[in-house]
């Protein structure tokens, strides 16, 4: 059977970070938005531990500074939710910063999903079996969000197909995406 995966159109991982000069270009800018205005992202599968590679993190930007701006959507009661950035934001707070350097874009609920999953999943060294297992399933959730808008994608098939995109985003076998899917039926203890 010849998969119609590869006819869906999404965002690519560049058109979603774009360098800072991409995102001007676009319209967007860079702003110092005060730490006090930003929020994690709801439901945020990626701890951010005060671990010795924040420790790091910590010392390179009270060294240079944040080089890479955060990612962060207007929030309907005020400030502003991180999409891409917690942990530039935390390491800016233990720096004795004020603000960071944001790029803010306006993205829905599933576009947001993606772009912060992407970034952590292909940037960060170490994640946990079950934060990957929570990305996966947030992202197949976003993908599915699309149902029969997705093109040449049947009502029934929507499921099946989202594990199948999630699989070619993140380099895996749709199999492997729905073993780690199904991690996070586990008992919480486990």
């Amino acid at each position: 059977m010849k998969s119609s995966a590869s006819k869906i159109q999404l965002a690519g991982f560049d058109d979603l970070f774009q360098t800072s000069s991409e995102a001007e270009a676009n319209g967007e800018q860079v702003r110092e938005v005060p730490l006090t205005e930003l929020f994690p992202f709801k439901d945020h599968p990626f701890q951010v531990r005060d671990d010795e590679a924040m420790q790091k993190t910590v010392a390179s930007i009270a060294r240079s500074g944040v080089l890479s701006p955060g990612i962060v959507r207007p929030r309907p009661g005020g400030g502003y939710e991180i999409i891409a950035g917690h942990r530039r934001q935390r390491a800016s707070e233990l720096a004795d910063y004020k603000n960071m350097p944001c790029i803010v874009r306006n993205m829905t609920d599933d576009e947001a999903i993606l772009a912060m999953t992407d970034d952590n999943l292909r940037h960060r060294e170490k994640i946990l079996p079950m934060e990957k297992a929570q990305s996966l399933k947030m992202q197949v959730e976003a993908i599915s969000h699309q149902g029969t808008k997705m093109e040449g994608v049947a009502a029934g098939d929507v499921g099946k197909r989202s594990t199948e995109i999630v699989g070619e985003r993140n380099g895996m076998n749709y199999k492997q995406v729905q073993r780690y899917i199904r991690l996070t039926e586990l008992v919480p203890e486990l």
